[in-house]
């Protein structure tokens, strides 16, 4: 007599129509009970995807060839892994779900494989250019809360690709080191100011398995060219993100789905000579002025 799937599942035995309880089942004892649900509803939705696509085991064998040489091509600086969650738009998906914020408040994208922890601090007017290569733009902004109230002592931790889309660690020895990176920290009315250049789009790495999956879907592997921040300050929610050049060809189409609307900032050019040269311009020159609204600690997402 054939048994049920019931007592399948008790005896342990695998078929298709009772994988996800078989193998759930043997979940029972785990010591960590986040670990246990985060692993049952992984089995669950993979055993889901398996039964819907069916591929034979050639296929499958592939994935993990893929999977196999997204491995071997992670290393210290490369991080392959990081790079294929963020194509599949889940690093923004957690990145959302992770940074719920409350109305008004600055909202957060991917932080990106290229920040550094060791910037240098500067005081606000720096030129964090140190090649004198590019489109000179001058930033500005203010640093504020929910309330519209100024944020003092705030710091912004700024970094971006140069205006051929590289950024320094991508070029050692050629680009200097630290180039267009810097710490700045807003003064007593939340002001803070600093030169730079018009940063420009890239493509991410795609020379490894990442961008072969991309080149087979017909996907390109640019970035919209955008600067990135984090800012933080006492007391509030630290925020990561970017300002996007509402000029950019790949403003819709982001590789890694990082642009949101609130963060398209308006590049604007200058023509005043007289401006140009305090500044150490060419006249004309690019200007963006940004608030960042950064949340209390606590405060959250209305319900």
């Amino acid at each position: 007599m054939s048994e049920t799937p019931a007592q399948t599942v008790r005896d342990g035995y695998f078929t298709e129509e009772t994988s996800v309880a078989v193998v759930t089942a043997r979940h029972a004892d785990a010591g960590n009970e986040r670990l246990r649900t985060v692993m049952d509803s992984a089995v669950r939705h993979l055993h889901a995807f398996v039964k819907e696509v069916e591929p034979t085991n050639a296929e499958w064998m592939r994935v993990i060839e893929f999977l196999t040489a997204t491995g071997h091509i992670t290393s210290d600086w490369r991080q392959e892994w990081i790079l294929l969650s963020d194509i599949l738009g889940v690093s923004m998906l957690v990145d959302a779900i992770d940074n719920r914020k409350p109305k008004g408040a600055t909202e957060t994208t991917v932080l990106g494989p290229f920040h550094v922890s060791n910037a240098p601090r500067y005081e606000n007017g720096h030129d964090i250019c140190l090649d004198g290569k590019g489109e000179r733009m001058l930033v500005t902004g203010r640093v504020v809360d929910t309330a519209g109230r100024p944020i003092a002592g705030a710091t912004l931790d700024v970094w971006q690709a140069n205006d051929e889309g590289f950024y320094d660690v991508q070029q050692q020895g050629i680009q200097p080191d630290m180039n267009l990176r810097g710490v700045f920290t807003s003064d007593e009315t939340g002001r803070f100011w600093f030169r730079s250049v018009k940063p420009r789009y890239y493509p991410i790495p795609a020379d490894g398995p990442v961008g072969q999956l991309l080149a087979a879907l017909g996907r390109h592997p640019y970035r919209p060219a955008h600067i990135h921040f984090i800012v933080a300050a006492s007391g509030f929610e630290t925020v990561t993100t970017h300002l996007f050049t509402p000029d950019c060809p790949y403003l819709h189409t982001d590789a890694v789905f990082g642009v949101k609307e609130d963060l398209i900032a308006d590049f604007q050019t200058v023509d005043d000579p007289a401006r140009a040269a305090e500044l150490g311009f060419p006249n004309p020159f690019t200007q963006v002025d940004w608030r960042f609204v950064l949340a209390r600690q606590g405060e959250g997402a209305p319900a």
